[in-house]
């Protein structure tokens, strides 16, 4: 099947169809595993199936410190954000506390829905990966000092080497799952396009079903997945037990090989299938968070505000244009 012909094979809803569809999932997947009850859509409107979510890169070039680029997240719309561990640390580092972080980003009326570390958990080497793990102990400490639910858990450390056999990044993921239940936080197995282990997106629900746990998820991204050739139509088995944030970005066209971060935009200034993306997930039963995470210099040089909003409306207006 075409891509033309599998984008007509996907339901057309309009917004009314859409509110009914949404509601007539929630009513049948609630019931899953433990980390499916972590993503809220009561208080969404009707037209918005996804909730949306600001992944602090975007504005990582203002340099801004963290209690503003929440203040600027609320102001342009969001209901959550997605910080870097880094930028935790930092707000510590220069005396700030973590509760006073947490009430700040609540009286903004968001959540932490996801945050972005580099623990080393999927290394051969036994040394760094248990390094990799205090790392992350480290990681998942702060971020439930903050209110959040996931994490990100991309195979860093591990992105040039070959041949490490899903079966054991599986049994290493696993013991990653074991230890963000006890801080309440679930890691999720990161697609990266351009890594040469857990590049697409089979690899990683592979490794997401063979560790065993049900709070297993998966964390897939736009770039990321046309970057490592998986393409979009898989995007039908990541339903709310699978996935519960899925990263937002557009690409120009050209070679996927060519592309770097630096070259992600808005959402519809680029050529990914935006619609054939959305329609896919929401077929799936997706109902989490879509989360901008861009790295463009140029936005970077612009008014952080003024790049948040933009962002934002432009992912409401791919995601309307959907299911138009």
């Amino acid at each position: 099947m075409s891509s033309n012909d599998r984008s007509a094979a996907l339901p057309l809803l309009t917004r009314r169809g859409l509110l009914a569809a949404t509601g007539a999932t929630i009513l049948s997947s609630t019931g899953g595993a433990p980390a499916a009850a972590n993503f809220e859509v009561s208080d969404r409107p009707a037209d918005e199936p996804f909730g949306y979510c600001l992944n602090t890169s975007t504005i990582s070039g203002q340099k801004l410190p963290l209690t503003e680029v929440v203040e600027i997240a609320a102001k342009a719309g969001y209901r959550a954000v997605e910080p870097w561990i880094r930028e935790i640390t930092a707000h510590v580092d220069a005396g700030g506390s973590l509760s006073d972080l947490r009430k700040r980003i609540e009286a903004n009326g968001l959540t932490v829905e996801s945050a972005i570390g580099f623990a080393e958990w999927a290394v051969d080497d036994d040394a760094r990966r248990a390094k990799g793990m205090e790392t992350a102990k480290r990681d998942l400490d702060l971020l439930a000092g903050i209110g959040g639910k996931r994490i990100a858990a991309p195979p860093a450390g591990a992105t040039d080497v070959e041949g490490i056999s899903p079966r054991k990044l599986a049994e290493r993921y696993r013991a990653l799952v074991d230890l963000g239940r006890v801080a309440g936080i679930v890691p999720q197995v990161e697609v990266w396009g351009f890594s040469k282990c857990l590049s697409r997106l089979g690899e990683a629900l592979h490794v997401a079903a063979e560790c065993d746990r049900d709070q297993a998820l998966v964390l897939a991204d736009v770039y990321h997945l046309h970057r490592g050739g998986s393409g979009f139509r898989g995007l039908h088995l990541c339903g709310p037990n699978g996935m519960q944030v899925f990263h937002v970005n557009d690409y120009p066209a050209g070679p996927a090989a060519a592309l770097n971060d630096a070259m992600r935009v808005y959402p519809g200034d680029g050529v990914a299938p935006l619609s054939e993306i959305f329609r896919g997930l929401h077929s799936a039963g997706f109902r989490g968070w879509i989360s901008l995470e861009l790295f463009n210099r140029d936005y970077w040089k612009q008014d952080a505000l003024l790049v948040a909003k933009t962002g934002l409306e432009k992912m409401r207006s791919a995601v309307r244009a959907a299911f138009a």
